[in-house]
C-alpha cells in the first residue's frame, strides 16, 4: 500500500522553498503552481509584523482572479489564520473604476486580485503574482510596473505556460538562461509534475488505486488530448512560430459541456451509388439526427451559420450560432462531415438552413470546390449568404473580433477534445492569425483547424448588418407541417428562394 502524500508535491515544495525576489515559473498546463502560489501568498499575509506582506495578483480575466482569491482563502483556513470573506472591491483608476477581489487578514495584511493593466500596481508594494505571463497583452510593461516592488524588498512571481518561441515570455526565460536576468528559474514539465507524484496525488484525491498502468494509460489520454499543441502545454516546448492565437485556458473558458456536435462520414464507395440511393440514406439521416436538435432550438432568437468546405481530405463543417438577449453567441449544434458529396453536402446544408429560426446569415468558405456549395446556397437564400474568400485582411480584419469575443465571455463553443484542438490552430504568422498547415485530430484522421474556421465564420455571420437582411423567419416544426399540407414543400432541391418566400409570406399572412 501507497504511503499518504504530503499535501504539497516536491515540485511544489521547491516552488514555496525558493525564497528569491524574482523566480519564474515556466510550466506544464494543469499541475498546481498558481493553487501553490495561492498557499504562499495566505502564508505572507497572515503573517504578523514585519515579515507579513500584501498580495497583489494579476490574471488575464475576472474568472482567473477569483479562482485565486478562492484557492488563497481555503489555505488560510487549512492553515487556521483568521482572515474575512472574500470581498468585491472596486479600485479608483485614472481611466476607469477596476473590479477586484480582497481578502483581508487579522495581521493587517491583504491579498487583492486585480486586471491585467500595468497601472494597477503602481504605488503598491508587497509580493506581485503575474499569472499566465505569456498571454497577458503587454507582458513587458507589466513587468515593468511590477518589478518596482523589488526596491523596497518586494517579491514578485511570474508563472506561465509558453505562447509561442517569440513572445515575450520565452524572451524572459532566455534571458534568464543566458544569465542576463537575476531570476531564479523553475522549470516544471508533465513528465516532471508526473515523476513527482501528480497522478498519485490526483488517484489519493479521487479515492482511486494507482498503478504503472493506469498513470501510463492517464498520461496517454493528455497527451492526444492536446494534438500537435502538446509541446507549448505539456513540455515547456514553444511553439516556432509567432505563438498560438488563443491559449487553451481561454478556450476552455468558453466551452460548455452538452453541445451537440453531429459528426457523419461515408466511405470512398458511397459517391457511386445512384442519386436516389444517396438522397434517401443522406435524408434518413437528416431525419434521425438533425431534426431533433433543429425543433429544439430557441425559436426567438437569431439564428446564423459558419460552413467551413472540406470534401475528401479536410471536413465540412457546419456550426450554428445563436443570438441570445444578453447578446452571448450560443453554440446550439455543431455538424462535421467527411468524406460526403457535394450533391449531399447541399442536401444537409439546406435541411440545416430551411428549418434554422430567425435565420439571419450565413457565411461560407468560398475557397476552391467550397464555391460551389457556396454560390448555390446564396441563390436559394440570398444576400444573407455571405461567401468568403479567405485571404490575409480577411483574417486581419476579423481575427481580432472573434479572439475578443473568447476574452469579453460573448461566444461559448461545445467542450470537445477535437474543437480546442482545431481552435489551438490558429497561429500569428507575420502578425495575422491563421490556421496552422499542422494536422491534429484525436480520431486518427486528421483535421486542419476545420470547426474553428467554421466557428470564425459563423461568428462573422452573426455580426453582419440586420439592415441588409429583408426576410421572414425561418419555420418552426409547426410551420413547416402546415405548410406541408397546404402545398407548399421544402424540397431541398425545390423551387427557386423567391417563389418559396412568396408562398411561405401568403401562407403565413393569410394572403
Amino acid at each position: 500500500m501507497n504511503e499518504p502524500l504530503s499535501i504539497l508535491l516536491p515540485y511544489q515544495r521547491r516552488w514555496i522553498a525558493d525564497q528569491s525576489q524574482v523566480k519564474v515559473s515556466e510550466k506544464s498546463r494543469r499541475i498546481g503552481i498558481t493553487w501553490t502560489e495561492a498557499a504562499d501568498r495566505a502564508l505572507g499575509a497572515a503573517t504578523t509584523g514585519r515579515s507579513g506582506i500584501d498580495g497583489w495578483y494579476i490574471g488575464y480575466n475576472k474568472d482567473m482572479a477569483l479562482e485565486f482569491i478562492e484557492a488563497a482563502a481555503q489555505w488560510a483556513r487549512r492553515f487556521n489564520r483568521a482572515a474575512q470573506a472574500i470581498e468585491e472591491i472596486v479600485l479608483e483608476d485614472e481611466r476607469a473604476n477596476i473590479l477586484a477581489y480582497r481578502i483581508r487578514f487579522a495581521s493587517g495584511h491583504k491579498i487583492v486580485a486585480l486586471s491585467s493593466r500595468p497601472s494597477n500596481l503602481r504605488g503598491k508594494d508587497g509580493c506581485a503574482v503575474i499569472d499566465e505571463a505569456a498571454f497577458h497583452e503587454d507582458l513587458p510593461e507589466l513587468l515593468k510596473a511590477a518589478l518596482a516592488f523589488t526596491m523596497w524588498g518586494g517579491l514578485v512571481r511570474i508563472i506561465s505556460t509558453h505562447n509561442g518561441a517569440h513572445s515575450a515570455f520565452n524572451e524572459l526565460i532566455s534571458e534568464i538562461r543566458a544569465g542576463r536576468r537575476p531570476y531564479s528559474l523553475h522549470r516544471t514539465t508533465l513528465d516532471d509534475a508526473i515523476a513527482d507524484g501528480l497522478y498519485r496525488k490526483i488517484c489519493e484525491q479521487g479515492g482511486l488505486e494507482w498503478n504503472e498502468a493506469a498513470q501510463h494509460k492517464w498520461r496517454q489520454q493528455i497527451v492526444d488530448f492536446y494534438g500537435d499543441n502538446v509541446g507549448e502545454e505539456l513540455f515547456c516546448i514553444p511553439r516556432a512560430s509567432s505563438g498560438a492565437y488563443l491559449s487553451s485556458v481561454l478556450i476552455e473558458a468558453r466551452m460548455r459541456a452538452g453541445i451537440p456536435i453531429l459528426r457523419w462520414q461515408q466511405p470512398s464507395e458511397f459517391s457511386g451509388r445512384p442519386e436516389h440511393e444517396r438522397y434517401s440514406e443522406t435524408q434518413a439521416w437528416c431525419e434521425d439526427n438533425l431534426a431533433p436538435v433543429l425543433d429544439g432550438l430557441d425559436q426567438n432568437l437569431v439564428t446564423c451559420f459558419g460552413e467551413d468546405f472540406g470534401r475528401s481530405g479536410d471536413l465540412t463543417v457546419i456550426w450554428l450560432l445563436q443570438i441570445a438577449t444578453d447578446l452571448v453567441r450560443r453554440t446550439p449544434m455543431v455538424v462535421e462531415l467527411r468524406n460526403i458529396p457535394f450533391r449531399n453536402q447541399e442536401q444537409i446544408l439546406f435541411y440545416i438552413a430551411d428549418r434554422i429560426p430567425r435565420f439571419s446569415a450565413g457565411a461560407m468558405d468560398a475557397r476552391g470546390n467550397g464555391q460551389y456549395l457556396a454560390e448555390t446556397a446564396a441563390q436559394r437564400y440570398g444576400s444573407r449568404i455571405v461567401q468568403v474568400m479567405l485571404s490575409e485582411s480577411w483574417y486581419r480584419e476579423n481575427m481580432p473580433r472573434y479572439k475578443a469575443a473568447f476574452e469579453d465571455g460573448t461566444i461559448e463553443i461545445p467542450k470537445d477534445a477535437d474543437v480546442l484542438s482545431d481552435h489551438r490552430a490558429f497561429v500569428l504568422e507575420h502578425g495575422v492569425a491563421k490556421i496552422s498547415e499542422r494536422r491534429s485530430g484525436s480520431d486518427g484522421k486528421g483535421r486542419h483547424g476545420d470547426s474553428a474556421m467554421a466557428a470564425a465564420l459563423a461568428y462573422f455571420a452573426s455580426r453582419a448588418d440586420d439592415g441588409q437582411f429583408g426576410y421572414l423567419a425561418a419555420p418552426s416544426a409547426r410551420t413547416r407541417q402546415s405548410l406541408s399540407e397546404s402545398g407548399i414543400q421544402n424540397n431541398p432541391f425545390g423551387a427557386p428562394p423567391e417563389e418559396d418566400a412568396i408562398a411561405v409570406r401568403r401562407h403565413v399572412r393569410g394572403f
